[in-house]
Formats: C-alpha cells, structure tokens, sequence
C-alpha cells in the first residue's frame, strides 16, 4: 500500500494511516503538495487568510526589533555574525546570512509579542479534538527557503499553507501540552517536511530530518514555568526551528536520522500514548497514536480555523475581552468615573487550559512583559483602563453600526501597554482593577466547549451592587468562527498600529503592509528582498 495515497480519485485530502510511515508519508506529502500533483492546489479563501497571517507575523516582528526587545534583537546580531552568500535575510537587511540563523532570528521576533495567530487543534467531523495550540510562527522557515532557491511569492504563499496544514492537523491529533511538551514541536516538524520539499531534498531526506528532530530536540515546557517568565517563552518556536533545519540540512548532506519515527516505542508519540495494535507485526514497533489527515486542494485547510489576536493578548483571555467589551458599551455608566471606582467588581469563569496558564493569582503581580502578557487580571484589566481613558477624553465610546468593530480598534492593546513602568505594567488604575477581578475555573460546561470556542463568561458589579452579566461567549472577535466583527477592517488597524511603531515617525506604513499583502504576485527578485525593510530604531522600551 502506498504510503501516501488519496482516499477517492476525487479527495481533496490524503490521509496517513497509523500502520504506515507517517514521516515518511509527510515528507512524500510535502513534495507533492508542492510540485500540484495532489490537485488544483488551496482555493482563494485559503490563500488570503494564510496572506493575512503572514502580514499579521511580519509587523508584530518588525515592531519588536523597533521597540529593541531583548531577545529578537540579540539573535538578529547573532545571525549578522553569520554570513552566507547562499544564505537568507533578516529583517531589516539585505545581507545573506545562515539560513538556520535567519530563522531563528526572524521567528523570535514574529513571536516576541506573542500577538500573531493561533491554532485550537480542533476538528470534530473527524474526531480530531487533542486540542493542542501553536502560532503562526514559522513562515521565515518558507522565505527563507525561497531566497535561497530563487522562488517566487506564489510558491512561498503556498508553501505557508503547507507549513500551516501540517503543524494544524498535528495539533488535532497529539497533545503535546498534556505531557508537559511544548506545543512548537508540531510547527518544527512542519518545518522540517517544508524547507525539505522546497530545498530539494527527498522523502526520505525528510523523514530522517523528522526523526532527528524528535529524537534529539524535545522541548518540555519548562520554558514557561515560573513566576516571571523569560525570554524562552517568546524563542521556543525559534529555537526548535532553528534545529529542524540543522536536521534537513545534515539529512541532504547523507546523515540518516532515526526512521518511521512516529511508530518508535521510545519517541514522544507512542511513549506517552502507549499503542499494541501491529506489535505482533513490527516486534519493536506498533502502530502510531493517531491517524493524519492533510488537505491538498480546495478550502478545508487548518489555516481556515486558525484564529487572529486582535492586539497583544494571549489568546485565552479572548473571550473575556470580547465580555467586557460587550457590557461597557451596553452600560457606559460603568465609565462615568475615570478612576474605575464605578467597578466594584469583576468576576471572570472560563474554561481549562485557559484557568492554569493565565489564571494563577501570582500573576496578579506581574514584573515583567512576558508574565502580563499571561496574566488574565493585567489584560482584562487593562483593556478596561484603557476604556475609562477613552471616555474620559472623547466622552463616550464609539456607537451606532459598526461599534463592536470600533470599540476593537480603539482600546486594542499594543506594545505600551506592557512596558514596564509607571505607564503600563505598574500603572495605578490597572493595578486597581485587577485586584477586583476574581478568576475561576468553570468546571466542565466550560471545558467541555473548547477548543470549538474560547467558553468565557464575564460579570462586572457597580458600585450600587447592580450585576451586569455578558452571557456565554463562545466565539469573541478573530475568532475563526466568529461572524460579527469585521476581520479585514480590525486587522488592517492592526497592521497600521504595529507598522507605525516599525518605521520612522512621519514614515506612512501603508506601502510596507501594500507589499506584503502582495506577497502571491512578487517575482523571485521582489521576494527576495521583500523583509528588506527600514526599521525605526525606539530606544527605551526594555
């Protein structure tokens, strides 16, 4: 039996059953999504969300490199450090560097802010629900496999929906966070089988990459334990990525990896999910845990359920901002006293993982950007300061047709709001509110609804004792499922207010975010230089 093969002559997908050599099956599945010999290829809707997501990455990157963040601007130098005339670029440059280094670099700065997309490992038609969230973080891996190969931006846009298509369905399912793994390590296999097929390599090239990767660069979850987080959090897809390629590229070069990795008793896979069915067969190995099903044509690709963050938040704490979006334009008088003493209280319930990682009462102090950025009480918090200041100098909150969208735009949460001074992380009004706010986990009515939405329910209580309550939210704004907001409007603000913070004041962003939308009709040339971008230099954000 083929180890790739369609499930009909007219499937639009290619499913990689438990019993074959399902990273073997990727690497064959990578190279023929590529070359269209799978069918006509991702329909329109899938080519433009994916365009989105990787605008979305770029200007989250570039304004972390603006604002001089620790990490990104340090592996950017370290790859500068790294010339390679058959290398690829950093943001910012022209100047070729080690592939392997030009990814690292440009992967933690997309992730820095922790502000691009999603994914919710969530496919019930299939019985695919292992619930394991990525991010959009790994598109460099295609650009910067394309600079090297001379392709154009068609087959880079297509190569993301790959990247994307792999690491999505690997999230449905495997739950790498069940076992205290990261979850990047969907997003370097992706990785892997992708920079592969557009390097050149063979199935089988792939496949010994994969298996290098899972058999020596396992990242647990350490990285984002801890009271104060650090600079790993934001790097993780970085680094695991930066060692999928080291692995692709000792595989082209004749080192042969570990094989039919996903079926070896001693891998992550079957080590934590434990299978006997082919045993008697395969004497050391069985069968792997989970069967892949991967799309190659028309419009159901993992990229379409992926969701967007409408600002910098994690993505947990999405319904909870769409909740108290909802009862301060309802009830403006909850805005009348600038102060916030018109809140008496704020009561949150939500679902599990979101209680355990962004719910822990220390983090109702955070000191550093990284831990407010996972503190379900500094976001809903500061969302709310942020409304009280907008009041307070407008007079009202936007209203009328539209509003939800306005209201979006005009609180989002930005690069500032997370700074560490007097202005953001220890402002007094912020640091008021949150120890109002009382998070509790919802038990199963809760989690029995995610990951299909992002199950949250919000309560405020005036200070007359009148309880103002936002009902269930299931599907807040970016979200896929989402049919209320309107997505382009809100993510073209995004872009502006990210891009603004990227160039030069005076300098008008729009033509940067024009181009990189444009990124399907670029020659091989325009992409080659399309990160080569002027970026502002801020100084005293960290």
């Amino acid at each position: 039996m083929p180890i790739c093969q369609n499930e009909a002559s007219m499937s639009t997908r290619v499913t990689l059953s438990p019993d074959s050599n399902q990273a073997l099956g990727l690497g064959q599945f990578a190279l023929d999504f590529m070359s269209g010999k799978l069918g006509p290829g991702p329909s329109a809707a899938v080519l433009e969300k994916t365009r989105l997501f990787h605008t979305d990455s770029v200007v989250c990157g570039l304004s972390a490199l603006a604002l001089q963040t620790n990490a990104p601007t340090l592996l950017r130098q370290e790859a500068l450090d790294y010339p390679d005339a058959a290398g690829a670029t950093v943001f910012g440059s022209s100047v070729r560097v080690k592939a392997e280094k030009a990814i690292v670099a440009n992967s933690a700065a997309v992730r820095e802010w922790d502000s691009n997309g999603t994914n919710f490992g969530y496919r019930p038609e299939l019985g695919h629900k292992a619930g394991e969230f990525g991010h959009n973080d790994f598109y460099p891996v295609v650009m910067a496999a394309c600079q090297q190969k001379g392709l154009d931006g068609a087959s880079a846009l297509k190569a993301m929906v790959l990247l994307d298509e792999i690491r999505g369905r690997l999230a449905e399912v495997f739950s790498l966070k069940s076992y205290k793994i990261d979850h990047v390590v969907h997003g370097a296999i992706g990785s892997a089988a992708t920079y592969g097929a557009l390097m050149g390599a063979t199935a089988e090239q792939i496949e010994s990459a994969i298996g290098m990767f899972v058999a020596h660069y396992i990242p647990w979850r350490a990285i984002r334990a801890g009271k104060q987080l650090s600079d790993s959090k934001g790097s993780s897809a970085a680094i695991s990525t930066e060692a999928a390629i080291l692995c692709v590229k000792r595989s082209m070069a004749g080192f042969m990896g570990p094989r039919d990795i996903f079926r070896n008793p001693e891998a992550i896979f079957r080590f934590f999910e434990p299978t006997t069915q082919g045993a008697e067969r395969w004497k050391e190995q069985g069968n792997s845990p989970f069967e892949l099903v991967l799309s190659h044509s028309g419009d159901d690709f993992a990229v379409m359920g992926m969701h967007f963050k409408l600002g910098l938040y994690e993505h947990q704490s999405a319904g909870a901002l769409q909740g108290m979006i909802d009862l301060v334009a309802a009830n403006p008088h909850l805005l009348d006293d600038p102060s916030g003493a018109k809140v008496s209280r704020i009561e949150i319930v939500a679902y599990e993982p979101a209680f355990g990682i962004i719910g822990n009462p220390m983090k109702k102090d955070p000191k550093t950007r990284q831990s407010a950025d996972h503190s379900m009480a500094y976001i809903v918090a500061t969302l709310l300061r942020k409304a009280l200041e907008y009041r307070a100098k407008h007079g009202a909150l936007p209203t009328g047709g539209g509003a939800n969208d306005a209201i979006w735009k005009a609180l989002m949460l930005d690069p500032y709001d997370y700074k560490v001074d007097g202005l953001a992380i220890y402002h007094p009004v912020s640091r008021e509110l949150m120890q109002k706010i009382d998070f509790t986990h919802g038990g199963r009515s809760y989690d029995e609804k995610y990951p299909e939405g992002i199950p949250t329910s919000l309560k405020i209580t005036d200070d007359a004792g009148h309880v103002f309550d936002s009902g269930f939210v299931m599907f807040p704004g970016g979200h896929a499922a989402n049919k209320t907001a309107d997505l382009r409007d809100i993510l073209r603000h995004k872009f502006a207010l990210l891009g603004s913070l990227s160039v030069a004041d005076g300098v008008d962003p729009g033509p940067m975010i024009d181009r990189l939308e444009a990124i399907e009709s670029l020659s091989a040339t325009d992409l080659a230089g399309l990160y080569d971008i002027a970026i502002a230099s801020r100084l005293g954000y960290e």
